[in-house]
């Protein structure tokens, strides 16, 4: 019986070796991570993003110094005010940090729903690109790098789909 296991398994050896020699005569590969980062509007959106993300920072930051100066002042005036007045500032105070904490958690998940956005946009502008040079250079499979172990770089087409996206889509509308 362990015989016909490995009769089996050679046979199936052979017909995948076989299967994918005849699969890689057409079949590419692309890497959409440079896609994503180098291309035209894949760059310009990273760049709006992060301005985004800097600007945000800088807002927050500022919002949050101000909170510690508030909160250094209520602490100097402590022995001033009644311990009743003195609680209500100290509750109105974690009241701001919350509402700060809370909308810097929203504006930062907003960044990164625009982000994706932007990535879905830029992965749906690509595609008919790609199988329009499919189609163009009789490719009959495009893998993504990652997925690729080894490959002859002669196959990669990365560079191509890229200088052809950047002449079809110069810019990408971010939200």
């Amino acid at each position: 019986m362990t015989i016909n296991i490995k009769k089996i398994i050679i046979s199936s050896l052979f017909f995948l070796i076989f299967s994918f020699n005849c699969f890689a005569d057409n079949s590419h590969f692309i890497d959409f991570t440079k896609v994503l980062n180098s291309s035209k509007p894949g760059s310009e959106a990273q760049k709006k993003l992060k301005l985004n993300i800097e600007s945000e920072n800088k807002k927050f930051n500022k919002l949050e110094e101000n909170i510690r100066k508030e909160e250094t002042t209520i602490i100097s005036q402590k022995s001033t005010l009644s311990p009743e007045e003195y609680r209500k500032k100290v509750e109105a105070l974690r009241k701001k940090v919350a509402d700060l904490q809370k909308d810097k958690q929203n504006s930062f998940a907003k960044i990164g729903k625009s982000r994706e956005g932007a990535r879905n946009a830029l992965l749906k502008a690509v595609n008919p690109i790609i199988k329009k040079y499919m189609e163009d250079n009789n490719i009959k499979v495009v893998l993504n790098k990652k997925a690729v172990i080894l490959g002859d770089t002669n196959l990669e087409i990365t560079d191509k789909i890229i200088a052809i996206l950047n002449k079809e889509v110069p810019s990408l509308k971010i939200n």
